[in-house]
């Protein structure tokens, strides 16, 4: 576990990325705003919009520094199974959070799009999303995937009965199936793999996250609440997975 570096500051941070090589794609599981408010004795609500916070704040960061994608967990299909209260303050938080989007990012070069399946949200919150796509489609700069309603199990059935559909059609043969079709099939088509996924909250678990897509993706997990997580913590992060031998089943 990488609990963050300690005592280095920004200048320091920066210089020693200058050094390494940047990941191209970089996933974080947003992980620990319920146990956040805990600690503080509020309700699981505020953690959420705290971790809201932290969110803008990293997605305008990795930005900056020239991350080409960034996927983010958001809401997996497993979050339902939570309280309802919790639920409703989460699409309410998802719904100012889009409408405040569209204003956060009009002045950067961020292309957002949204993986999972957006049928399960009101009509309201399925066009805020659409209006968030379209207003950043002709964008050139970083692509932010982010994952509501996501679930990689789920993605990848998905995949699997549209490539079936697609044979039973007679558009390919069951020879045409390889992993780059999979792939094609993906929420994620046309993007690369990611490079590192960030987990904070010191939770050694996937969580569902870009399972097909991580086969070869540097982990590092970081001992910290995602609403403390700060931009020094992902350059420690990506720090570390500078120093990692990607071998890719290769010596």
């Amino acid at each position: 576990m990488l609990p963050f570096l300690k005592g280095k500051n920004n200048e320091k941070q920066n210089i020693a990325l200058q050094d390494v090589q940047l990941p191209e794609h970089i996933g974080i599981i947003m992980d620990g705003n319920g146990r956040w408010a805990k600690k503080r004795g509020l309700p699981r609500s505020a953690g959420h919009s705290a971790g809201a916070k932290t969110f803008r704040t990293i997605t305008k960061y990795c930005s900056s520094i020239g991350i080409k994608y960034l996927t983010v967990y958001a809401f997996s299909t497993e979050n339902w199974k939570r309280p309802q209260d919790e639920v409703n303050a989460l699409m309410g938080l998802f719904k100012s959070y889009l409408e405040e989007a569209i204003r956060d990012f009009k002045d950067e070069d961020i292309v957002v799009r949204f993986i999972g399946d957006r049928t399960a949200f009101s009509p309201e919150l399925q066009e805020l999303i659409n209006e968030n796509e379209r207003c950043s489609a002709d964008r050139t700069g970083m692509v932010l995937n982010i994952a509501m309603n996501y679930g990689s199990r789920d993605e990848i059935v998905r995949a699997v009965k549209n490539i079936a559909q697609q044979v039973e059609n007679k558009k390919i043969t069951v020879s045409d199936i390889n992993d780059s079709l999979i792939s094609s099939n993906l929420y994620t088509a046309g993007q690369p793999d990611p490079d590192l996924i960030i987990r904070p909250s010191g939770e050694y678990r996937i969580s569902n996250f870009l399972l097909w897509q991580s086969a070869y993706t540097e982990y590092v997990i970081m001992n910290v609440l995602w609403p403390d997580f700060t931009t020094d913590m992902l350059d420690s992060a990506i720090i570390e997975y500078a120093k990692r031998n990607r071998r890719f089943g290769g010596v």
